[in-house]
């Protein structure tokens, strides 16, 4: 599972790349302004109003076809995904009929402060982008199918010609028409099922035009799936208040909060997506089988290993916040005041960093048991607690306390949910991960201090940019060795894999 949980954080790191490359050509074109805005929301709008039916699909796809497979045959469990992905199709046709005879109120709820212009620019974008959930939808249950079959690797590398048609469609945009920013986003979401489809189908997968409706099966998904689709619609209302207090704040407000976003959500996506990606099927076949024991020492060792990779991103991230989004963001149209408004957000964001990634994978644990109402109560309940805080902390502190009250709810949330899963499956290792926090939480600080003061240094020889490099370089190095030392089973699991490696090459 760690050979895999790799590749797949390298895959992510490389996609991720692109990803940057595609806000950096963004950031540098249209900056922190009323086209990035009208744009972003553009695309925020069909997640958030999809997220609640994909969410769910992703959610309770994965341990019921286990189920159905286990107790009825693959063929069932083959012919319930051609039913679902036609069932879905049919939603997704509904939401956007739905969608457009609503859009002025649907853009309006996200974005009250745009001026008129960017308001009908937004319009104008959104029309076109909502046609995207229809891929999307596609390729949630695709992606499913294939994690079962243990194939990560492909659904990993579908980031790729998505990210490079983004791209250029904002480099094509810019010379042409605003208009085939929407349309690129729609077409870059498409392209991800050339990777998706022709490898589900060598991997035993058969597309049926069945539609039933009535299946019970549909319908004890729709039962599992019901809580947390309930708790996503709830957790978007957080977005939409995000966005729409950010909107009222300044001009450039959205895209600096998104931008923030994207840089804290690229560690996450590098680290606790790959591993919840690989551990979730496998914790689900151990739940259907009861293997409880099992599947305590899984959530353990992924908690563990998310202590050692986030703990030191989360410092960093705080400490060189400024520098960080200097380096990726700061050129072209990107000025003084859009880099302020970014890195404040970032060093916020970061602070729930590691609130937020926890709960991800202990909330796969429930899922996998087929539990989603305790997480979606929680979930709701820092919801709730988010809210409060955007609107106390954002007349105080601007885009920053938007950032902050995500971080405070996030972290709350996730103390209550390790809370919630030690009273249903009982011990699962607390003592030893507070033991190995604690240990990765001293290597981390000695590697934040050998870092600033390496940057401090570097910075009265080279320009900002290359000492951040440096300064981040050599606080890896100083990590790896200070925390080779501490002991803790996980890193020790991966350095004799490493050392072995090195004796049969």
């Amino acid at each position: 599972m760690k050979k895999t949980v790799i590749i797949l954080m390298l895959i992510t790191v490389f996609s991720k790349l692109v990803v940057f490359s595609r806000d950096v050509v963004l950031a540098s074109f249209y900056g922190a302004s009323n086209i990035s805005d009208a744009y972003l929301i553009s695309l925020t709008i069909p997640i958030v109003i999809f997220s609640m039916v994909g969410v769910g699909i992703s959610t309770a796809y994965i341990p019921m076809f286990s189920s159905i497979e286990k107790n009825e045959g693959s063929k069932k469990a083959i012919d319930y995904t051609s039913n679902l992905i036609n069932f879905i199709l049919l939603i997704c046709t509904v939401i956007i009929v739905l969608s457009y005879f609503n859009l002025e109120f649907i853009v309006r709820l996200f974005a009250s402060g745009f001026s008129v212009s960017t308001f009908q620019l937004t319009i104008q974008f959104t029309k076109i982008t909502l046609f995207g959930i229809y891929f999307s939808s596609v390729i949630y249950i695709l992606q499913g199918y294939l994690q079962i079959r243990s194939k990560f690797i492909i659904p990993a590398l579908i980031g790729l010609p998505m990210n490079i048609v983004f791209l250029l469609s904002i480099v094509i945009s810019k010379s042409t028409s605003l208009s085939v920013l929407s349309i690129g986003s729609v077409v870059a979401t498409a392209s991800q099922l050339f990777l998706l489809i022709p490898l589900a189908l060598k991997s035993g997968y058969t597309y049926k035009p069945l539609l039933n409706i009535k299946d019970r099966n549909l319908k004890e998904m729709g039962m599992i799936a019901l809580p947390v689709m309930l708790g996503v619609s709830v957790n978007e209302i957080n977005v939409l208040v995000d966005r729409t207090l950010a909107s009222q704040i300044s001009v450039g407000g959205i895209s600096a909060l998104t931008y923030a976003n994207r840089l804290n959500g690229f560690v996450v996506s590098i680290f606790v997506i790959s591993i919840a990606t690989v551990i979730f099927p496998k914790i689900s076949a151990m739940a259907a089988v009861e293997d409880f024991s099992g599947l305590k020492k899984a959530l353990e060792g992924a908690i563990n290993s998310i202590s050692i990779l986030l703990v030191p991103a989360t410092l960093g991230s705080m400490l060189f916040s400024k520098q960080i989004v200097q380096l990726l963001f700061g050129r072209g149209a990107f000025n003084a005041d859009a880099i302020n408004m970014t890195s404040n957000a970032l060093l916020f964001y970061s602070i729930g960093m590691l609130g937020y990634s926890y709960r991800e994978i202990i909330a796969r644990g429930f899922y996998a048991l087929k539990d989603t109402s305790t997480p979606v109560k929680n979930a709701t309940f820092g919801v709730v607690l988010n809210i409060i805080l955007n609107f106390l902390l954002s007349k105080v502190m601007g885009i920053s306390g938007l950032a902050l009250a995500t971080s405070i709810a996030s972290t709350f949330t996730c103390i209550l949910l390790f809370i919630s899963l030690r009273k249903k499956i009982g011990r699962f290792g607390i003592k030893k991960i507070s033991i190995s926090f604690i240990k990765v939480l001293f290597s981390s600080i000695i590697m934040s201090l050998v870092s600033q003061l390496t940057f401090n240094y570097f910075i009265t020889v080279f320009s900002q940019n290359i000492s951040l490099i440096l300064a981040i370089g050599i606080g890896i190095v100083s990590y790896i060795f200070v925390i080779s030392f501490m002991k803790i089973e996980d890193v020790q699991s991966i350095m004799n894999a490493v050392q072995k490696r090195f004796r049969t090459s």
